[in-house]
């Protein structure tokens, strides 16, 4: 796994100033369903399992997931043993419905079976929650941590933009928060991705007789530390100037 140092000045100054806007929006939008939880004392996370009187390790909550049938959106929140400093993490998809036309799924020799056509399935990024239910990272994964198609870096990254669940169920707020989430940190995501295929072409390289979309060994690919109101107090300094 590769620590990427990418929530600075810098990756954000290389945004337009209409991405920067847009993200700001995006920042609003966070606040704002933090504002309306706190109300009540619930968080994100709280929201998701409020159905549920114990929470396993490794179940999807909520159950069956939490799908958009226009955006073809989807996310589920779970957590593994022995994970440090999270208390669960959020994983997003784009389903073969909300794909825009022409994308092919990455290249692909070994025998595992992965959904294709209209089961074709990208995951997007890993959100990690704390004990509080605040993020505190987000990360990349190898194929078979989420049993997605895999499609590449780049093809996933013109997938965010279209990444949104927008009805109530089971959250409105956590809805709303979640597809914000995507859009605050588009550019720091973008690079999780491109290190992601970095680091599993450098774990083909050193195992060439491994499946490396397979391998358990290789499960995060890239993670970045993140903090939504440093990421808000950059952008606003930058869209200042």
């Amino acid at each position: 796994m590769v620590k990427v140092d990418a929530q600075d000045l810098a990756v954000l100054s290389a945004c337009s100033r209409e991405q920067l806007a847009a993200m700001a929006a995006a920042g609003a939008q966070v606040r704002e369903c933090y504002r309306l939880l706190e109300k009540t004392g619930a968080n994100v996370v709280g929201q998701i399992l409020a159905a549920t009187d114990t929470f396993y390790e490794w179940n999807h909550y909520p159950e069956g997931d939490v799908f958009d049938r226009e955006s073809a959106s989807q996310y589920y929140y779970h957590a593994h043993r022995g994970a440090e400093l999270e208390h669960g993490h959020f994983h997003t998809f784009i389903r073969a419905a909300g794909m825009k036309k022409g994308v092919r799924p990455a290249p692909y020799t070994g025998t595992a079976e992965r959904p294709l056509g209209s089961d074709a399935i990208a995951h997007l990024i890993s959100i990690s929650m704390n004990d509080e239910g605040y993020p505190i990272g987000l990360f990349a994964v190898n194929r078979w941590v989420t049993g997605e198609t895999f499609y590449a870096a780049e093809d996933v990254i013109a997938m965010l933009p279209d990444f949104r669940i927008e009805h109530t169920f089971p959250c409105l707020a956590t809805n709303m928060w979640i597809t914000a989430m995507v859009r605050l940190f588009a550019p720091q995501i973008a690079a999780l991705l491109r290190e992601r295929d970095k680091s599993i072409a450098a774990w083909q390289q050193q195992y060439p007789d491994r499946d490396v979309f397979e391998d358990r060994e290789l499960e995060m690919t890239s993670y970045l530390p993140i903090s939504v109101s440093r990421q808000i107090t950059t952008i606003d300094r930058l869209l200042r100037r």
